[in-house]
């Protein structure tokens, strides 16, 4: 009896130390830069000033003072070390400051 009551608690014990090992924690996604949506780029249009840009998608994250007709927004979303997407917006300005063109790159690594 007390042979029987050893067993079954090992068993019990390397079945739920196995067990426990699926488990991972929770890895909390992280977002970074500026988030646009697809509805805020429908907004920009050319012609659109710089203060007009700015209260689509918020303050550029690079602003380079030496290309002024330039703003980059990037954003990305990681969960634990695993980038999930990364989007790229660039907006270029004429001399008025004026939107002039952009470009837009997005990367969904959803494997």
């Amino acid at each position: 009896m007390k042979q029987l009551a050893s067993i079954f608690f090992i068993t019990i014990f390397i079945i739920s130390m196995s067990s426990c090992s699926s488990f991972s924690p929770y890895k909390v996604p992280v977002l970074q830069g500026n988030i646009f949506e697809e509805e805020d780029l429908e907004k920009l249009s050319e012609g659109l000033t710089k203060e007009q840009v700015k209260f689509i998608f918020g303050t550029a994250l690079i602003q380079d003072p030496f290309r002024e007709s330039r703003w980059d927004y990037f954003n990305s979303i990681k969960v634990g070390e695993k980038t999930i997407a990364e989007n790229k917006l660039t907006i270029f300005f004429d001399e008025n400051d004026l939107v002039e063109s952009w470009i837009v790159e997005r990367s969904d690594n959803k494997n």
